[in-house]
């Protein structure tokens, strides 16, 4: 099966933002399906905007898998910078397959990974917190 990609999936496979590790990160996020061999990590710093609520200053991931996996987890992290947790919390699969221009039906699975990775990192910190 040849699965095509949109211009906008190809461009963040091709140069994914946001990709490597944060020193001292306040919180790491991980997800992975051991079906396909897609594996995440998302590292968070966490600080406050000016109403003094937290928020993603800075994300970084680390991706191994597919173009769509890759794809998914960089639209993520670009889609969350500079937002509240609680922002991050709401995002789910399906608004990371539109900001990409919809992902193929049979790689919407990349888009949750991505989420999961997201959300493990904020319970991580949230947890880190009490």
């Amino acid at each position: 099966m040849v699965i095509k990609y949109n211009k906008k999936i190809m461009e963040h496979f091709l140069n994914p933002k946001n990709m490597g590790e944060i020193k001292n990160a306040d919180a790491i996020g991980k997800a992975g399906n051991p079906i396909c061999g897609d594996l995440m990590w998302i590292y968070l710093k966490i600080g406050k905007n000016k109403q003094g609520k937290e928020i993603i200053r800075k994300i970084k991931s680390k991706t191994f898998g597919c173009a769509a996996a890759i794809a998914s987890c960089s639209m993520t992290t670009e889609l969350v910078k500079g937002k509240t947790l609680n922002y991050a919390l709401k995002l789910k699969k399906e608004d990371i397959s539109k900001a990409l221009g919809n992902l193929p039906l049979i790689k919407l699975h990349c888009s949750n990974l991505a989420i999961n990775a997201l959300h493990n990192a904020i319970k991580n910190y949230k947890k880190s917190k009490k």
